[in-house]
């Protein structure tokens, strides 16, 4: 603390413009999660004021307690969505760093043949929307029967081409040196990825992680498509249905104020977790 506070005073007046400016941008732009949660703890009163107040004066549980009154009144209960949602993203998330890293380390460290059309395959994969493969996921869902299933929410997130993208170009800077090193040691393909390959990309696969959780965890497509059954239904679709219910309903806004804080916060738990981890992966590209 005291070196950072020597440093500070013998910054020029360059670097404390930079510093002063950064502070500022940085607390500008947090001000839409200050925003949020102060709207989801605001009585129903505070919600339609006008001009609308950025801070709560007066904050109150009620909205949540509402929300889960609401929820506990509905056919199927809230933790049932809430428990799909932590299974489906824990599966997802761990089958997608697997897979993903073990095809970057592949594409990346070995010649083979049409490894040029694979990774252009890959790169041109970057360009569609999600929507325009709704229609073949849904039937290659249906059609191997895995409707109603949590493989059936696994499997459409499973091919991550930015996952893949992201690990290839990291994982190609690590010196094929050490992998010679580590075989004229005796270790195996298994034991090269699993003891060397992963450690030196824990930066790159915890920046795939935010983005996974990310798109997994507010994904209603799945719950849309494939899932009839209600009970295989996630939180992210019951949370869209009740705020599409709520949309002209004056009486439901506080609801949907407390439903979407409660979708937001675990993205914003995963990217305080793992924040330091993407600078990384922005900063160095593997090991220089």
């Amino acid at each position: 603390m005291m070196h950072k506070l020597r440093r500070l005073r013998t910054a020029s007046p360059f670097q404390v413009m930079l510093i002063t400016l950064f502070t500022a941008l940085a607390l500008f732009m947090s001000l839409p999660i200050v925003f949020i949660f102060n709207h989801a703890f605001k009585p129903q009163n505070e919600l339609f004021l006008f001009p609308p107040r950025f801070f709560v004066r007066h904050p109150t549980l009620h909205n949540f307690e509402t929300l889960f009154l609401h929820a506990s009144n509905a056919t199927v209960p809230f933790t049932r969505y809430l428990f799909n949602s932590l299974i489906v993203v824990s599966l997802t998330l761990v089958s997608v760093v697997v897979v993903s890293t073990m095809a970057a380390y592949v594409l990346a460290k070995y010649q083979f043949h049409f490894k040029q059309l694979i990774m252009s395959l890959i790169t041109l994969s970057l360009m569609f929307a999600p929507e325009t493969v709704s229609i073949p996921r849904y039937l290659v869902i249906n059609g191997i029967g895995l409707n109603n299933t949590y493989l059936g929410h696994i499997l459409p997130s499973l091919a991550s081409p930015v996952a893949v993208f992201m690990l290839v170009g990291f994982i190609s800077q690590i010196p094929s040196d050490l992998m010679e090193a580590a075989r004229i040691d005796g270790a195996g393909h298994v034991g090269i990825f699993v003891r060397m390959i992963l450690p030196l990309s824990v930066p790159a696969i915890a920046t795939i992680s935010i983005l996974t959780f990310q798109g997994v965890w507010g994904d209603v497509e799945t719950s849309t498509l494939f899932m009839q059954k209600e009970t295989m239904r996630t939180l992210a679709f019951y949370v869209n249905s009740l705020l599409s219910g709520l949309q002209n309903n004056v009486a439901g806004q506080n609801m949907a104020a407390a439903a979407g804080l409660l979708i937001f916060i675990p993205n914003l738990i995963i990217f305080l977790l793992f924040q330091r981890r993407v600078l990384e992966t922005m900063v160095h590209s593997g090991i220089k």
